[in-house]
């Protein structure tokens, strides 16, 4: 049979399509990137185990050729012990560097004393750290120790010196164990000698003269000496040590501890308002419809209007009220319209006008915004409602109410942005020339725009707050009270500081369409003569402090996204409280 080819139509062959390529080559990269770090691994271990191999057969060689040396030649070039031995060099192996460095330590074997009488040769023994490092990217370290002992008891008391007993306790007595002991140069501030002992205690022998000891631990507090040129008199001076003689010396560290420190004004503000957007925050009305912002007369019949019609809020009962502020409100009064407002408060079960006597004007009622309610018995009142009467003589005319608000002072407090304080433990490290004391912690600290800072890494001690001189501030009070306040080691400790000044002005933001707070809304407060000029952000209160003030006015600003720009000016005397309304931008 013969095959007809048609040359119009090639003979289809098979192929790889684009998606397959990129998933055969993922597959390829993810089986060679996997055999790659299998391969680099065991060159990282082959070259670790060469190079460590190398390391050690160097600290070996060391090591051999210190037990070869006179017993007086072990040390280290201007050390103590002195010695022959370089506290660091350079070896060059397989084209590799290697630093070798070495240490040389007197022991103090509390076998027989430690110093007179009991040893007269506190140099008991002579420890020596032979470290070989080497760099590159497979680093490493090996170190080796090993103790050469005198032949006899010329060689062991042929180097004087003393000794340095170290203790670390804890906050409650106990022994801290492996402290980090450092002796350093009080010159230099040089390390001289270090031990991180198991136990918390341990000898140094050194030479005759005077150190400085700085003792630590990871998560720890740190304690040291300190010489009379820092401190005119040292509560713990740095040590002298003496021919022959032990000097001891304790020091105390524990876990340290965080607190967390909120600054907050001694009184706050908080209002009701209505917007009567429905009637959800009205108890009581008669002949008027609510709705859809704002309040009108009812109509008797098609387009004829109610005479006259009232509603009445829902009852006004603030939590920890210090002071009823002001009541606002916004209206429409056409000609032959009129509007009028009263406050009622509850005696027994029933409810009753505040008399004139209390509120003077209350009878009539008033029409004019804002209505001061600060002279109110905060007992008495302690809640009102808002009654609201509308009427015309006119019925094809309605008065409109469009929103009404009161606000008053609370003893709730609110955070303070960005206040300073002062924080002082009580430890003192010494006193100065003018035999003062010298704390050793004491700091200024500001808050944050939340009004918290958190000050981490204190030791456990006694703290008192503060304002600091010329600040303005006054600390009312603080949690936990009282002062001083008990930290202990190893503790995370809110602290709530309550402070107030002689002038403050707390700005509340809203919505001018529905009465809510506005969040992060800008507010600038600003005075050129005075030099003032601070802006702060609303918190979801919409609310703001500022403080201290001068007994001024002030220019006032506030905006936020979405709405438009409000600027006035205010008057700050005492505790001022002012209310922006933003609108929104179409």
């Amino acid at each position: 049979m013969i095959k007809k080819i048609n040359k119009n139509f090639p003979e289809k062959k098979d192929s790889f399509t684009l998606i397959e390529v990129i998933i055969g080559t993922a597959i390829f990269l993810i089986v060679f990137l996997g055999i790659f770090g299998v391969i680099q691994g065991g060159f990282k271990i082959i070259n670790q185990s060469k190079n460590r191999i190398t390391a050690t057969a160097i600290a070996n060689q060391q090591l051999e050729m210190v037990r070869n040396l006179p017993y007086e030649s072990i040390g280290t070039i201007g050390g103590y012990p002195e010695g022959v031995l370089e506290s660091a060099a350079n070896i060059l192996r397989d084209n590799i560097s290697y630093t070798v460095g070495a240490r040389v330590d007197f022991v103090v074997d509390s076998a027989d004393g430690i110093a007179l009488p009991q040893d007269e040769c506190p140099n008991d023994y002579k420890r020596i750290q032979i470290d070989v490092s080497w760099p590159g990217n497979f680093s490493g370290k090996v170190s080796f120790t090993t103790d050469i002992a005198p032949e006899n008891l010329a060689q062991e008391c042929a180097i004087k010196g003393g000794v340095l007993s170290v203790v670390v306790f804890d906050a409650y007595g106990a022994m801290v164990p492996s402290p980090l002991i450092e002796v350093r140069d009080p010159s230099t501030d040089n390390i001289l000698k270090t031990a991180t002992p198991i136990d918390g205690e341990h000898y140094f022998s050194l030479a005759a003269g005077t150190y400085k000891v700085v003792v630590s631990k990871e998560g720890y507090s740190t304690e040291r000496t300190y010489g009379i040129e820092e401190i005119a008199t040292p509560e713990k001076p740095n040590p002298i040590i003496l021919e022959g003689q032990s000097t001891e010396i304790s020091f105390s560290i524990d876990e340290v501890s965080t607190l967390s420190v909120n600054t907050l004004s001694s009184w706050g503000q908080d209002n009701f308002s209505d917007s009567f957007l429905n009637n959800s925050k009205i108890s009581e009305s008669l002949d008027v419809l609510i709705g859809e912002g704002e309040v009108k007369l009812a109509e008797e019949e098609q387009g004829k209007y109610y005479s006259s019609g009232d509603l009445i809020s829902v009852p006004i009962a603030p939590e920890e009220l210090a002071q009823w502020g002001q009541f606002s409100f916004s209206d429409s009064e056409p000609t032959d319209a009129d509007l009028k407002y009263q406050f009622l408060y509850k005696s027994g079960s029933e409810w009753f006008l505040i008399p004139d006597g209390d509120l003077a004007g209350n009878s009539i009622g008033f029409d004019i915004s804002p209505v001061d309610l600060s002279n109110l018995d905060t007992i008495v009142y302690s809640s009102l409602k808002i009654k609201g009467v509308l009427s015309t003589l006119s019925t094809e005319i309605t008065p409109t109410i469009f929103d009404w608000q009161v606000f008053w002072i609370t003893n709730n407090p609110n955070p303070l942005p960005n206040t300073a304080f002062h924080i002082r433990g009580e430890k003192i490290i010494g006193t100065d020339v003018n035999d003062e004391p010298v704390y050793k912690y004491s700091t200024f600290a500001t808050t944050d725009g939340n009004g918290n800072i958190v000050l981490n890494n204190l030791e456990w001690d006694l703290y008192t707050f503060s304002t600091g001189q010329g600040s303005g501030l006054d600390l009312v009070t603080i949690e936990p009270a009282p002062q001083p306040i008990n930290l202990p080691p190893n503790t995370n400790l809110p602290v709530n500081l309550y402070l107030e000044a002689e002038n403050a002005l707390l700005v509340t933001v809203k919505d001018i369409s529905t009465s809510q707070p506005i969040f992060s809304a800008s507010v600038r407060l600003f005075n050129t003569f005075l030099g003032y000029d601070v802006t702060y952000y609303t918190n979801d209160k919409g609310q703001i402090y500022f403080l201290p003030l001068e007994n001024a006015t002030y220019n006032l600003g506030a905006g936020a996204p979405g709405y438009s720009n409000v600027s006035t000016t205010v008057l700050v005397s005492g505790h001022t409280t002012e209310i922006i309304n933003l609108e929104q931008i179409e």
